[in-house]
């Protein structure tokens, strides 16, 4: 990967028009905002150019609208929530672009904010259409992209807007992508990670690329369910992928080869049900009826283990079905470990998935972490080693 055209801090941007394309993607409901996490996220950023005196258009996506105008999903919700957090006025343009909007972005004073309506109202957007994102790149006088959880996607208004203005990489995204670059290639030794989640297919990519680079791979989660049942050990009604012997086989051949720990679960947490008594069970003592729901004791110490021996660490997919309090104690007991080493400067820790984050919040670790992302696909394609479309875009050409 290329180095990225960084937004130098001191640039004058007094009076200037700055494209802040971010990630407003939230929860709606009945044309309501049911959680605004996402948008007290991204205040801090959009103050940063308030405070440089910045004409600041933001354009982001809601939803999936297929290029269609659906009022169900409007930003205009958004831009009320963004006035009462930022204290400040935000204006809402109809258009994402056009005569209309650009007269707008020119009429807004520095230090004001003007938010664009949802950008897959435009089916230009998804097909990374370079007319559409010529003339959306007229509403600025430069172009930031904070969005790196929308970086994976070849659209226009992350990909080819960059053709036609000066365009730059945020300071969060490119914070973001350097952490993972680190993690891949630069990382302090031993360097391991922790990786759960439903299906073993999904992670195959992240599994390959890091084996080269990691000392320790733990399988945690219903993935785990697949090495268990590759062992020869019963696993009950527990969830599993079917004919997935070829797929293991070269993850422990690869390990092998790579000189890597791989480290599976050696007793578990089982219940007949969700609503039924949990039990603690090593491997040769699991039946027919058990549902595999958290990781053992012996298993959490093992990974405590790799956790101490560890320099850097890489957690994504939560031990067990941590939603109930019964089958959360390997997820809880891990965050808090990642924390405690991280907090005495002996670890460097990097987190990410929807489940996790959930997991890492739930247990009040979120402050224990050296970085925690929220980027979903595009920090799991990083990981694989895949090029983003929105990160190439942004790259020096040297």
């Amino acid at each position: 990967m290329g180095k990225l055209k960084a937004l130098d801090e001191n640039l004058n941007l007094n009076n200037k028009r700055v494209i802040l394309r971010i990630d407003l993607n939230v929860p709606m409901q009945e044309g309501k905002v049911t959680d605004e996490s996402r948008i007290k996220k991204v205040i801090p950023i959009i103050k940063k150019f308030i405070n440089k005196k910045a004409k600041v258009i933001l354009i982001s996506h809601l939803g999936r609208p297929k290029g269609k105008i659906d009022e169900k999903l409007s930003l205009k919700p958004v831009a009320t929530i963004l006035e009462n957090l930022l204290n400040s006025k935000v204006y809402f343009a109809n258009e994402s672009y056009g005569s209309v909007t650009v007269e707008k972005s020119n009429k807004i004073k520095s230090g004001e904010v003007l938010l664009l309506e949802n950008i897959r109202f435009y089916k230009e957007e998804e097909t990374n259409e370079k007319a559409f994102a010529k003339e959306l790149s007229k509403v600025g006088d430069i172009y930031v992209n904070e969005a790196f959880s929308c970086s994976h996607r070849a659209h226009a208004s992350v990909c080819e807007i960059t053709k036609h203005i000066d365009s730059y990489a945020g300071k969060l995204l490119s914070e973001e992508v350097n952490m993972i670059n680190m993690l891949t290639s630069k990382a302090e030794k031993p360097v391991s990670c922790i990786i759960g989640g439903s299906k073993i297919s999904t992670k195959i990519g992240i599994l390959t690329n890091l084996v080269k680079r990691m000392q320790s791979i733990v399988i945690v989660g219903a993935m785990a369910n697949n090495f268990i049942k590759y062992k020869g050990h019963n696993i009950g009604k527990s969830l599993f992928e079917k004919n997935q012997e070829d797929l293991l086989k070269d993850i422990i051949k690869k390990c092998e080869m790579n000189n890597c720990k791989l480290i599976i679960p050696e007793d578990v947490i089982v219940a007949k049900s969700f609503e039924s008594e949990s039990k603690l069970k090593s491997l040769n003592k699991i039946d027919s009826a058990d549902l595999i729901l958290d990781i053992g004791e012996n298993t959490l110490k093992k990974i405590y283990n790799i956790i101490d021996e560890s320099n850097t660490i890489l957690w994504n997919g939560p031990a067990g079905y941590f939603e109930l309090e019964k089958f959360s104690l390997g997820s809880k007991k891990i965050a808090e470990k990642i924390t405690e080493n991280t907090k005495k400067k002996s670890l460097t820790s990097i987190a990410g998935g929807g489940d996790t984050v959930a997991a890492i919040n739930k247990y009040g670790c979120s402050d224990g972490f050296t970085y925690i992302s929220t980027a979903g696909g595009a920090f799991l394609e990083l990981l694989e080693g895949k090029i983003l479309p929105g990160i190439k875009a942004l790259e020096i050409n040297e």
